[in-house]
């Protein structure tokens, strides 16, 4: 089945982006508004520059005593992976897991590199086999727990 599909077909579409020069507590407020816990960044081109979780926004500037509407979300910025849209599935599960990343935003390269989707692990569950989905989840979630890392 996996085969068959491409990552645009896997996404949900309509992503919206922060701006990175938009503050933590407007893509807080955006967060809230859209009932998603990350969101896009993108820059001063409307390309996408990174990614911000609500997390990175807990742990990176409220517990750190930083007042979000100080902070632009831009700063956040970490190195994003991304896919193209016309990657088939097996390509997303592999960017995903090599990663451990739970996120992945879907670029259309052939149409000027337009920020078109994102694929979450709820998108991987509606698309993929239940074989497909446990072997992620053991990659994914085995190895963060090995090293410690912690996935928002």
């Amino acid at each position: 089945m996996a085969e068959k599909l491409r990552a645009r077909d896997i996404m949900s579409g309509g992503v919206q982006c922060v701006g990175a020069h938009q503050s933590l507590f407007e893509a807080a407020k955006m967060m809230r508004d859209l009932d998603v816990g990350c969101l896009p960044i993108c820059g001063d081109n409307n390309k996408l520059t990174g990614l911000i979780t609500d997390r990175d926004i807990v742990v990176k500037c409220c517990a750190e005593g930083i007042d979000p509407a100080t902070v632009q979300a831009g700063s956040l910025n970490a190195q994003v992976h991304w896919i193209d849209a016309e990657a088939d599935a097996t390509e997303v599960l592999t960017t995903m897991e090599e990663h451990q990343i739970k996120r992945l935003p879907v670029i259309d390269v052939q149409s000027g590199h337009r920020l078109v989707g994102m694929i979450t692990e709820a998108n991987l569950a509606k698309n993929l086999s239940d074989e497909q989905i446990a072997e992620f989840a053991s990659r994914v979630y085995a190895t963060a727990r090995k090293s410690g890392q912690s996935q928002g």
